[in-house]
């Protein structure tokens, strides 16, 4: 524990100067106090400002300190009375007290009553008289009472008896015959860790007893005149805090008595509590009590000291201190805050801990939260309500202030009137600095400074950077000063873009980005543009005095490393030192890594002006539902719109009961509209509606039958609010307009503010510092939402943008309009998702899926897929072809070749255009080789862009298929015969449109001047796949099927089973086909499934009966295996899902998410309680049940649940914990009934599911197969049976889908 020791022990004239500057912490004027020979505190009482200036001590802070603590102490003295009679208590003295010593008992009621002791290095101590009751103390209920005003409870004394005692009693008065040396201050902490014993000879001890461990950790406070470790006893508070803080702490204040009593022991007598300390040694016990009586003995001898004491609570009532789950009565006092269990404990003088400020940090957390982190501990605070939060978090960081701060530098840089005021919002008594743009800002604006980044602005403190500011950084100034300074930097501010002090954050960024970042408003130098005469005039500048002019040339481009030619002074810095210019070398120094102002001056040096945007005005009658918080999920009728009179002036919208009122229902300023939404027509009851989202999360949705009114506001209101920079965007016929914050490839590192158009398919964006920008949405590499919903990205060739979610209400609107757009548009080619080169994603997708794995498919494009699986192939195509990965073993080959050709038989205007499909087959009749080819090259040229790049790619795509006939038997009359019909969209009943197919393949190289080499190096690469795949495949059976050892019941020799994976297997046609080796019939209610086990993790997953089992294969682990056994718990979860109303399910779970120790290779984490939420969409995980926020958020969907118990558990895995199996298992039915739709087992049992897996006949579904091998007449003749769509017929009854 740590014992605090009073410093104004005996305040009185006879405290020596020493001990009384060890309490103010500046001892080391003590030298200089000595040399006047002032030695105790009663000399000091007339000491003047100047004075203190004569004696050396010149920071003003200081000088402050010292006459505030002699004015405390001592100013109410100079007409102090002498009492006639001394005053008398009637307590009983302590035992190793003289009793001569003590007074009558008889009191005069007109003394002042005694005061609290309080040094910096102890608790505060309120103070109450019996006698003159002190006012209420500032807590929460009281927060706006003067903390001048608090006192401390009155201090008692109590003599030794055998229980504790809460009967005040007063404290005898400082006899005065008492000699000075048993006057010691007291200005040590004494760290006592002790030893409390249980109860000895019947006393009663104290059940709150401060305790605290032994450390050699540097960081600790530093060591009393006696500190030790001594063994104790159970620790009497509940609270945990690291080695560094105090489990416990003993005002000295309250000391009463401290006795030797028994061996080892000595006893600490406080006003009602006794502690018992037993020490290691005799000798250690003397010197405890010893230290402690001096450091105690004060006590009995103190003096009237004002109440107001230097450390008079600042801030104090309860707070929640998270993890203990109770209030701690906590004080603010000076640079310390203290923690106690009751207010009753911190009247008595026993708290938990203090803290030191110096090294704290406070910021918000949640409404009413608040942490205060120190490099220890991080306090997680949790206030009664949010203004009571605010109050809090204030007090702690003026204690911070308190703590930290030294304004020396702040008066000194002050002088010069101009800098006591802000140099961008003219905030008064700025305490901030850009030390190398030479301005001096407020709080607010510095934060806006760091924004720009150290490059650009380096921001110090003018309190708290002390080292940084040095003599010539001063005088530079004191020397220029705001004033100066802004006749560089804002000569030409226009007044509609001036700051002033209640300027919100927004406007703050965009000024000081302008002012510093992009140099808008600075006077530019006539020399600007030259860059030799500019580097020659900052060398000649920097030998004479004149600072403003060499700021002057820098941030209007010289280079401050330019050579000199002089071969003693290379650099702009040694020229300046050579000449005795040390502020002219200040300055340049704080810029030689300066980034300069970007903007650029067209035609002349003059400077540029900007002029106000113009203003907009409109009115009219509007149609408007109520202001909402939430996205509009449904169509608003036209009976909850309200008619509104609208006005747009001087840039703010307003709205009206009736055109007769003057008195607006409500109004936006444009500066607080951040996206403007145009809905399509008829969305809502109103034909023309838009949205109006605004800074704080509210949506206003607008109507109107007028198209031509409802044109005209859209354009007034965003011209408005969209500025000059993005006034292009005005031009589009856009659906959503805006603000959005963003980072781009080249700088993560901050973020900066776009405008934002979306047209179709395109989002055209203005940045900052940027021209305006086009992404068209379809192209994009890769669309996707992270990081909780808050992030954007979007990846194009080369760059990747990230859109923040500023405000979650517009973005989530952006994200949607985004996502949306970016899909599929139509059933042409150019409403396609596209790639780089033009060319549809699903052609790309399935083209480069066949030339990795299909190539050496016989039949390939010939051979028909399952109907279903195609249909569904195409409709995720459709929905966003983007996200769609096609992957060996889930899809195949013939699923994957038959949407292709779907995908184009269906295709809108077709591959060839309606216009020109004519012709491409009249050309196939053309005899003359060349001829034909330059009519087909000619034709190839007026195609549409997008089916220019497509044809190009599919006839490429087909030229190596046919390369490869030997192993697919796929020559170019087979792909003709089968892609002819398709691509012209014809019924085939004529070969004219194979023979066109048939000609740009044969002369592929001609037509499309394709370079000879390149395509041979294409045909060399897939020639290696196909090696590649062929060596990987020997562990295969010839048909390409998986041979998998699966286990029935347990893992066993004699339970394993060999059997063939083909690629369409789901779990429940591999169950039945091992039961029907073992001649096992599953009976009713016996629910047999596919396990997926991994024996190294010890957990299991049963798998979905519809699940594919050849995914699960590739990605096995060499630990893992495939078992059959019953599903023992499945029978109960059918019946508690049929008993569910909702698919949703919420509870307590224990979470716990392993984390590997950097370079150890062990895992760390353990298990919390915490509150989840299952939805049909996500799993969100909240820190308990009251929270807002959750702290997780997971897709449902791509989840996997294992079951079992996991000793090692490699990240990023987690799991959940339940209490009882029961839990566990219908949290388990509520997981697969989200996932699958509600299908957890087949409806008709498992016996359902058995196919007869026979190879297929010459008939694949139910459409004849060309012969694939044979003469071209027979080829050619089978075209009849191609007469209709081999894709359109009815679903295969052959085939288990």
């Amino acid at each position: 524990m740590y014992l605090y020791i009073n410093p104004f022990a005996n305040t009185d004239s006879c405290l020596t100067v020493w001990d009384w500057l060890c309490v103010l912490r500046l001892e080391q004027y003590s030298e200089a106090f000595r040399s006047e020979g002032l030695a105790t505190l009663g000399q000091c009482r007339n000491l003047t400002p100047d004075q203190l200036e004569r004696m050396g001590i010149t920071l003003p802070g200081h000088q402050r300190r010292i006459l505030a603590s002699l004015n405390k102490t001592l100013g109410n003295k100079k007409e102090r009375p002498v009492p006639k009679e001394r005053t008398r208590f009637r307590s009983s003295a302590p035992v190793d007290c003289d009793l001569n010593s003590l007074v009558s008992p008889t009191s005069d009621t007109s003394l002042p009553p005694v005061p609290p002791r309080s040094t910096p290095n102890c608790p505060p101590q309120r103070f109450t008289s019996p006698l003159s009751p002190s006012p209420p103390a500032r807590t929460p209920a009281s927060p706006k009472l003067d903390r001048h005003a608090v006192k401390a409870p009155a201090v008692h004394s109590r003599a030794i008896s055998q229980s504790s005692t809460h009967d005040p009693t007063h404290a005898p008065l400082h006899p005065p015959n008492v000699p000075s040396a048993l006057t010691r201050p007291q200005t040590l902490a004494i760290q006592l860790p002790a030893q409390l014993l249980g109860s000895d000879g019947g006393r009663k001890i104290s059940p709150v007893s401060p305790t605290a461990s032994h450390s050699d950790d540097i960081n600790v406070p530093p060591l009393p005149p006696k500190a030790g470790a001594v063994p104790k006893g159970p620790p009497p508070i509940p609270h945990r805090f690291p080695e560094v803080y105090s489990k416990g702490i003993i005002s000295t204040a309250f000391i009463t008595n401290v006795t030797s009593v028994g061996e080892l022991k000595f006893e600490v007598v406080t006003n009602n509590r006794t502690f018992i300390f037993r020490a290691e040694s005799e000798g250690e016990r003397n010197d405890w009590v010893t230290v402690l009586k001096d450091c105690s003995r004060g006590r009995y001898w103190r003096s009237t000291m004002n109440p107001s004491s230097p450390l008079t609570p600042d801030y104090q009532g309860y707070l929640e201190l998270r993890g203990l789950r109770s209030k701690l009565y906590t004080v603010v006092a000076s640079d310390k805050v203290f923690l106690y269990k009751t207010m009753e404990d911190y009247r008595l003088g026993v708290g938990i801990t203090s803290i030191e400020m110096n090294v704290g940090n406070v910021k918000d957390t949640d409404r009413r939260g608040f942490d205060l982190t120190t490099p220890y501990r991080i306090f997680s605070f949790i206030a009664e309500s949010e203004q009571l939060r605010e109050q809090w978090v204030d007090a702690m960081r003026e204690a911070i202030d308190e703590a930290l701060s030294n304004s020396e530098v702040a008066e000194r840089i002050w002088a010069e009137p101009s800098n006591s005021f802000c140099a961008d919002c003219e905030a008064p008594k700025p305490e901030w600095a850009a030390i190398n743009l030479c301005v001096v800002v407020c709080k607010r604006c510095a934060g806006e400074h760091r924004g720009l980044g150290p490059s650009i602005s380096k921001v110090r403190s003018l309190k708290m950077d002390k080292n940084i500011w040095t003599e010539e950084l001063i005088q530079v100034f004191l020397l220029l000063g705001n004033k100066q300074v802004n006749s560089f930097w804002a000569a030409n501010v226009p007044p509609s873009e001036a700051l002033t002090s209640s300027s919100c954050s927004e406007e703050r960024r965009r000024f000081i980005t302008n002012k510093y970042r992009q140099g808008k408003y600075r006077k530019y130098h006539p020399l600007y543009g030259n860059q030799r005469e500019l580097d020659n005039a900052l060398c000649i500048n920097v030998q004479c005095s004149d600072v403003l002019e060499t700021l002057s040339l820098i941030f209007c481009g010289a280079d401050v490393n330019c050579p000199t030619g002089v071969a003693s002074c290379p650099s702009a810095l040694s020229l300046a030192n050579a000449h005795s210019q040390p502020l002219q070398a200040e300055l340049i120094r704080h810029n030689l890594n300066t980034e300069l102002p970007r903007s650029e001056v067209g035609g002349g040096m003059e400077a540029v002006h900007y002029s106000p945007p113009p203003c907009v005005s409109y009115n009219g009658f509007l149609f408007k539902t109520a202001s909402m918080a939430r996205a509009i999920t449904e169509r608003k009728a036209r009976e909850e719109f309200s008619r509104r009179w609208c006005t747009l002036n001087d840039c703010t919208f307003s709205y009206y009961e009736s055109d007769k009122n003057s008195n607006p229902n409500g109004a936006l300023k444009a500066s607080e509209i951040v996206c403007l939404a145009v809905d399509a027509p008829e969305k809502h009851g109103y034909d023309s509606t838009f949205e109006l989202y605004s800074e704080s999360e509210r949506l206003y949705l607008f109507g109107t039958d007028d198209p031509d009114s409802h044109k005209e506001w859209v354009k007034s209101i965003a011209k408005s609010f969209i500025p000059a920079t993005a006034e292009p965007l005005l031009r589009l016929a856009f659906e959503r307009i805006g603000r959005l914050k963003c980072k781009d490839g080249l700088n993560l590192q901050t973020s900066k503010v776009g405008w934002f158009a979306l047209v179709g398919s395109t989002l055209h964006a203005y940045l900052e510092d940027s021209k305006g920008e086009e992404i068209h949405l379809r192209k994009l590499n890769e669309l996707s939402i992270q990081q909780d919903n808050e992030v954007l990205v979007l990846v194009e060739r080369g760059r990747t943008l990230y859109i923040e979610g500023e405000r979650k209400l517009d973005f989530a609107g952006w994200c949607g309009a985004i996502q949306a757009a970016a899909g599929s548009g139509g059933d042409t080619l150019s409403q396609q998702q596209l790639t780089e080169t033009d060319i549809p994603v699903i052609v790309h997708s399935c083209i480069g899926y066949i030339t990795q794995c299909g190539l050496t498919s016989e039949g390939i494009y010939r051979k028909s897929g399952v109907n279903s699986r195609v249909a569904a192939l195409c409709e995720r195509f459709r929905r966003d072809a983007r996200s769609l990965c096609l992957r060996e073993g889930e899809h195949q080959v013939d699923d994957v070749s038959n949407t292709l050709k779907r995908f184009f038989r269906e295709l809108e205007m077709g591959l060839f255009t309606a216009e020109d499909a004519c012709t491409w087959l009249t050309t196939a009749a053309i005899q003359d080789e060349s001829k034909k080819i330059s009519q087909y090259q000619l034709l190839f040229s007026r195609l549409p862009r997008v089916n220019k790049a497509t044809l190009q790619a599919l006839i490429n795509h087909l030229y190596c298929v046919q390369r490869f006939s030997e192993l697919n038997q796929m020559n170019l009359h087979n792909l003709a015969i089968v892609f002819g019909p398709t691509l012209f969209q014809t019924d085939g009943k004529d070969f004219s449109a194979g023979r066109v197919i048939e000609d740009l393949i044969q002369h592929y190289t001609l037509i499309f001047e394709v370079d000879e080499q390149q395509l041979n190096k294409q045909l060399e690469e897939i020639t290696v796949i196909i090696k590649v795949r062929e060596t990987l495949n020997t562990n295969t059976e010839p048909g390409g099927h998986f041979i998998c050892t699966v286990y029935l019941e347990e893992k066993k020799e004699t339970a394993e089973q060999h059997v063939k994976i083909p690629g369409s297997m789901t779990a429940a046609e591999l169950t039945c086909e091992v039961l029907d080796r073992r001649n096992i019939l599953a009976k009713d209610k016996e629910y047999w499934s596919c396990w997926e086990v991994s024996d190294k993790e010890e957990m299991e997953r049963p798998l979905h009966y519809q699940e594919r089992v050849l995914p699960i294969l590739h990605s096995f682990g060499t630990d893992s295996h495939l078992l059959i056994k019953k599903h023992p718990a499945m029978e109960m979860m059918m019946v508690y899902l049929a008993s569910k109303v909702d698919a949703s399910k919420h509870g307590i779970m224990k979470f716990r998410e392993e984390r590997s120790i950097l370079g150890l290779g062990l895992s760390s984490g353990s298990f919390h309680d915490r509150y989840f939420i299952l939805n049909s969409s996500s799993l969100r995980m909240y820190k308990e049940v009251r929270s807002n926020r959750p702290e997780r958020d997971w897709s449902v969907k791509n989840l996997k649940v294992y079951l079992g118990i996991k000793k090692k558990f490699r990240p990023p895995t987690w799991y959940l914990c339940c209490d009882i199996q029961s839990e566990m298992r219908e949290w388990y039915a509520t997981f697969l009934s989200i996932q699958y739709d509600g299908n957890v087992w087949p409806q008709n049992g498992l016996q359902q599911t058995r196919v007869s897996r026979v190879l297929p006949d010459t008939r694949h579904g139910n459409v004849s197969l060309i012969p694939l091998r044979g003469s071209e007449n027979e080829m050619r003749n089978s075209v009849a049976a191609f007469s209709q769509d081999p894709l359109a017929v009815s679903e295969p009854t052959n085939h288990w889908d």
